[in-house]
């Protein structure tokens, strides 16, 4: 039976956890955290559990631990009052993210509902307010039904699919604004200049520290600081800036980066601020043994992004997962590139999908694939979603459309799409395999071969590569069942061959055309024990010596 490992932050927990603001680039000074200990029941029986907000049921921490039927009420109850002075014109109710749909009720009178396991939600509930007030949540979730993204998630987890998550697995919170207020910010970078927009257009001005300060014009305002300082991931440099509109008044940020694809060397390379530059990456599943979706607390993220900038890497890949938001604040203001994947939904075949692919099978057309209308519908919405959630931060590049065929359909038409609503980042339409006709990036999937690759018109991406198991001893989830593409029982050897697979293929072929490559991955997850760092993030299992001259010679093998 698989052991429940707990990482030290999970071990340290007490209080309230999640206590940071939730909204990193739209902060107020008006907040009301809700997370803690909930009244918690299954079906239409009493309150009889509580439950640790904002862990899933499913996960140690949530103090649950049990994964109940499909499509299960899963009911949750919390009473509370408003500070003195909190309550301006309206309050919001914000729920960062609930798996799979949600409704809401504050006492007893029906706020809203939302579908999606991956997007945040903000329900009006000024109308429902008394003194003293209930707060009632109903999730449902039914992994039986694959019209919904689900990512990696099964009923019957093992090898590379995982436990499930179930209703809330991130913050819940309250703020206070005036009657005319600032839903949303747009920020849109221009290499040397940003477009900042309030939605609705709101009249007002935006002061950016150490630069200046600018009148919002039909609610948006151009802003060419003097002297452009990039981002990038060497010198992750942020402005900040202020949004004031008549009585709201929001804090934000942003970078300066330009993203262009350019010949140099004979090849089509990725070029990060007018140079190429490779995008040094691992594979980020986002999963912790004790808190699955959710880490028991928000340093644990920053602890995986500087390990991985200790062994020399500039990039994740957040693999078909949209992550809390202060996952990519902290890749904002640490420096961390995040290449982003779409979360798939529709039905996963591992003959068509997995199994003929690796063995070279490579080339199938997807129109009339995944054809259920509500299972396209949905993953169009659920990407429009990410994309409007996600697009402010400076860290994220790239999207990657579709893995591995996993629900795949009209890819072509996806891509300009996507194109349409983000014209600013590439595009990976299929990573891995089924390419089609339109992508930024020529994508790759490589783990039983030799990094035999060519490049072609586009830049080349190896998107996943590597896999190489080790297990520590005492940090394994599964005795039983070890899943890894290669695997080590001596720890010299595993680093050795890593090390080797690095310098003596993937620097070559940085040196004829490859742009990316995307080690997979950066933490062992279940069964899995080809991360660098183990499940419970206790063991690192290479040392910066040996993998720091490898980024040194990548990004020498481009220029």
């Amino acid at each position: 039976m698989p052991n429940h490992l707990l990482t030290p932050q999970g071990q340290a927990l007490t209080g309230v956890p999640w206590q940071v603001y939730p909204r990193p680039q739209m902060r107020r000074d008006s907040y009301v955290n809700l997370n803690g200990l909930w009244d918690f029941a299954v079906g239409k029986g009493p309150f009889r559990r509580k439950i640790l907000v904002p862990f899933c049921p499913e996960s140690p921490l949530s103090g649950i631990h049990a994964h109940f039927r499909e499509n299960a009420p899963l009911r949750y109850r919390r009473r509370f009052t408003l500070p003195e002075g909190f309550r301006k014109d309206r309050v919001l109710l914000h729920i960062g993210a609930a798996d799979q749909h949600l409704i809401c009720r504050v006492n007893g009178q029906v706020v809203g509902r939302h579908s999606g396991g991956y997007d945040a939600m903000t329900f009006d509930i000024t109308q429902a307010l008394q003194e003293e007030n209930e707060l009632c949540i109903l999730c449902r979730d039914d992994l039986r039904d694959k019209s919904q993204p689900y990512g990696k998630q099964t009923t019957q987890r093992g090898g590379m699919w995982y436990t499930p998550v179930s209703g809330i697995w991130q913050t819940v919170w309250l703020e206070s604004v005036p009657k005319d207020y600032i839903q949303k910010l747009k920020i849109v970078c221009h290499g040397t200049a940003v477009t900042i927009t309030t939605v609705p257009a709101l009249e007002g001005e935006v002061s950016v520290s150490g630069v200046g300060t600018f009148p919002l014009a039909g609610g948006s305002a151009t802003i060419c600081p003097p002297d452009p300082h990039l981002w990038s991931p060497e010198d992750p440099y942020l402005y900040d800036f202020t949004v004031t509109t008549g009585s709201d008044r929001v804090s934000s940020y942003f970078a300066l980066r330009t993203l262009e694809i350019r010949e140099a060397g004979g090849f089509q390379r990725l070029c990060l601020n007018g140079r190429p530059y490779f995008f040094h990456g691992v594979l980020d599943q986002g999963y912790w043994p004790d808190g699955l979706f959710t880490p028991a607390d928000p340093s644990c993220f920053e602890q995986d992004i500087l390990a991985m900038k200790r062994l020399g890497f500039n990039t994740l890949r957040k693999h078909i997962k949209v992550e809390i938001d202060h996952f990519y604040y902290l890749c904002d203001k640490l420096g961390m590139v995040v290449f982003q994947d779409m979360v798939n939904n529709g039905a996963y075949h591992f003959l068509r999908d997995s199994a003929l692919p690796t063995l070279g099978l490579q080339v199938l057309g997807d129109r009339h694939l995944h054809t259920d209308p509500a299972t396209r519908h949905n993953f169009l919405k659920a990407m429009e979603r990410t994309v409007d959630q996600l697009g402010n931060h400076p860290c994220v590049v790239y999207w990657t459309i579709f893995n591995e065929g996993w629900g795949q359909f009209d890819a072509d038409d996806l891509y300009h799409h996507l194109k349409a609503l983000d014209p600013t980042r590439w595009i990976d339409a299929t990573s891995g395999w089924f390419r089609r006709k339109d992508s930024d990036v020529d994508s790759r999937h490589v783990y039983f071969r030799d990094l035999d690759l060519n490049a072609g018109g586009r830049p080349l991406v190896l998107s996943e590569f590597g896999g190489y198991a080790y297990c520590p001893a005492d940090h394994t989830f599964d005795s039983q069942q070890k899943f890894g593409y290669r695997k080590f029982q001596d720890p010299a050897l595993y680093a050795q061959a890593v090390e080797a697979l690095y310098m003596e293929q993937v620097v070559p072929a940085a040196k004829v055309g490859l742009c990316a490559a995307i080690y997979t991955q950066l933490s062992d997850v279940e069964d899995e024990i080809n991360g660098l760092v183990s499940y419970d993030r206790q063991v690192e299992k290479l040392l910066p010596q040996g993998m720091l001259p490898i980024a040194q010679a990548l990004q020498e093998a481009i220029k």
